[in-house]
């Protein structure tokens, strides 16, 4: 009798101090088995492209690039993107640079309008973007290559981002990614980056859930017992 009025003090006040991360952890266990996570991350919406290889007969000489300050490029990537071969010139010191690959004109940093024409030519949505923002700062929603700019669509709720110097879409995001990203940070108990799932205060909680389960398995035999004793004293009809 002794273990189990430890039992049931152990489990009904350490479920009552956990109880609302259980529902937590319960809650959006459920909604991640629902949602494949190709469509959190918008991936159904990707408008499928076939590879090309750009037409490298019409480049300009690669000798010719530089950045504001005369110097050449360390690395330069040569590809094709929506039917414009275009050149990525990455420098020792300062942002990468877009060429025109025919002419060598320089396609960066990508304005407003520019960014919203590859956000549009990236997703199969046919409406046009409802608004166009310059992000130059990290968020809860975007950690990618910054400057960037950030694309709205009306339908979900979607945010293409396109990174300013590259043209390089970065991120996606939606509603349904945003509640995603919310339920997570409740699962893994980091309100404020949603990524660390190895803190102290995770470890604390799960191991007092792990002793409250445990006192719930010790009084199972206790319950079954008791209430197999009161069916067989019960008189006969």
């Amino acid at each position: 009798m002794r273990l189990q009025r430890l039992a049931v003090l152990v489990h009904k006040w350490l479920t009552l101090l956990v109880g609302i991360q259980i529902l937590f952890w319960v809650a959006s266990g459920l909604f991640f088995t629902l949602f494949p996570m190709e469509k959190i991350r918008s991936e159904d919406l990707i408008r499928p492209t076939a590879a090309e290889a750009p037409d490298l007969a019409a480049v300009g000489s690669l000798g010719r690039l530089r950045d504001a300050t005369g110097r050449a490029p360390i690395k330069v990537t040569i590809e094709r993107r929506v039917g414009t071969d275009v050149i990525l010139a990455n420098f020792a010191e300062g942002p990468p640079i877009l060429f025109e690959a025919g002419t060598l004109r320089k396609l960066s940093p990508l304005d407003g309008p520019a960014a919203a024409r590859i956000a549009q030519d990236h997703v199969t949505l046919n409406d046009p973007p409802v608004g166009v923002q310059r992000i130059t700062g990290e968020s809860a929603e975007y950690k990618g290559t910054l400057p960037a700019w950030r694309v709205q669509f009306g339908k979900g709720g979607l945010s293409v981002y396109v990174s300013q110097d590259t043209g390089i879409v970065t991120a996606r995001r939606s509603n349904l990614w945003r509640a995603y990203d919310t339920l997570w940070a409740l699962h893994i108990m980091d309100w404020r980056d949603h990524e660390n799932f190895n803190h102290p205060l995770i470890i604390f909680t799960a191991g007092v859930t792990l002793i409250s389960v445990i006192a719930g398995l010790v009084l199972l035999p206790f319950r079954i017992r008791f209430r197999g004793l009161g069916r067989s004293s019960s008189p006969a009809a």
